[in-house]
């Protein structure tokens, strides 16, 4: 079965010309590797700055559906997009890892050879 890409993005401005070069971007760069692309979620305004993420959230939720049947990949244009603060943006990697997935770019970046590490790390 192909791996699914979940499309993720976040958005805190007004203009939407760059977030849409960012997920044609995605599209494009799941389409080149045979990845059956599910969708995409993007968090916008304060959403889009907070820990919380309600549009990633969903994205996990269909992640850890899709999880136990084929590879499943949240895809971002670049790190950034996740998060641009090292410390969050690694508490959403682990969101996304124990949710059965990994997150990769489309500069060929990826976080899946860390997938044990990431589910194992302790926030304590």
């Amino acid at each position: 079965m192909k791996p699914l890409a979940l499309i993720y993005d976040r958005n805190a401005t007004r203009s939407h010309a760059i977030l849409d070069m960012r997920l044609e971007g995605c599209r494009t760069y799941a389409r080149r590797h045979d990845w059956q692309i599910a969708d995409e979620w993007v968090d916008r305004g304060d959403d889009a700055l907070s820990p919380e993420r309600p549009r990633l959230t969903a994205l996990l939720e269909i992640m850890r559906t899709q999880a136990p049947r084929r590879p499943v990949i949240c895809l971002v244009h670049t790190w950034d997009r996740l998060a641009r603060d090292g410390d969050l943006r690694l508490a959403l990697q682990q969101r996304v890892a124990k949710a059965g997935g990994y997150v990769a770019t489309t500069f060929d970046e990826s976080d899946e050879r860390s997938h044990a590490a990431l589910v194992n790390r302790s926030d304590g």
